[in-house]
C-alpha cells in the first residue's frame, strides 16, 4: 500500500486547526504543570516585586516596576495561549491506542522507518505542542506524520518535499509511553 502527502493538495490550516489539539498525556501534563506553575509561583512573586516597586515613588523611571508590569503581561499572555491550548486539547494516551490502531499507524505510536539508502529512523507522532526532532517526535501534521498515519508494518510510503519525493518503509509499529 502507498501512501502520499503534499503540502499543496492536502489540507489548509483552517481545515487542521477545527480538529482540535491533539496531544500526548505527558504533554498534557507538563502544559498544566506549566499553568500551575505560572499562576501560583511566577506571577504571585511578580506582583509582590511590583508593588514594592510602585511603592517607592516615581514610577516613570522605576526600571524595577516598568520591567516587572512588562514581566507580567508576558506571564499573562503565556497563561492565555496555554489555557487555550488546553480548552482545545484531545488527549491521547499512546499506550491505549494499541487497542484501536490494530497494526496501523496512529496519533501516539512510535515507528520505525527505513528510507531507501536503508538508514532507520524511529519517530513518534505526537501533537505540535510536543515536536522535539532531537528526540525523533514529529507532528502528526508534517508531511512524514501524514504520510506515516494509517500505515501498517510493511507498507511503504512516500513523502513529497522540496528536495523531491522521499520513500521509507514502516518497519515497526509501537505504542508505547512517551515521556
Amino acid at each position: 500500500m502507498k501512501t502520499s502527502f503534499s503540502p499543496d493538495n492536502d489540507g489548509d490550516e483552517k481545515k487542521l486547526s477545527a480538529q482540535g489539539n491533539y496531544m500526548t498525556t505527558g504533554c498534557a501534563e507538563r502544559l498544566k504543570a506549566e499553568i500551575k506553575d505560572l499562576l501560583y509561583v511566577q506571577r504571585p512573586d511578580m506582583v509582590k516585586t511590583v508593588a514594592w516597586a510602585a511603592s517607592n515613588g516615581d514610577r516613570s523611571e522605576n526600571a524595577d516596576y516598568i520591567y516587572g508590569k512588562k514581566r507580567l503581561r508576558e506571564i499573562d499572555r503565556r497563561i492565555r495561549h496555554l489555557t487555550k491550548r488546553m480548552d482545545a486539547a484531545i488527549i491521547i494516551d499512546p499506550v491505549g491506542q494499541a487497542s484501536v490502531a490494530k497494526g496501523r499507524v496512529l496519533f501516539g505510536s512510535t515507528v520505525t522507518v527505513e528510507n531507501e539508502d536503508g538508514e532507520e529512523k524511529v519517530l513518534s507522532i505526537v501533537g505540535v505542542d510536543e515536536i522535539d526532532s532531537a528526540r525523533g517526535r514529529i507532528s502528526w501534521v508534517s508531511p512524514i506524520g501524514r504520510a506515516l498515519l494509517g500505515s501498517s508494518e510493511g507498507d511503504a510510503v512516500t513523502v513529497k518535499t522540496p528536495a523531491g519525493d522521499k520513500e521509507y518503509e514502516v518497519v515497526e509499529v509501537a505504542y508505547i509511553a512517551l515521556d
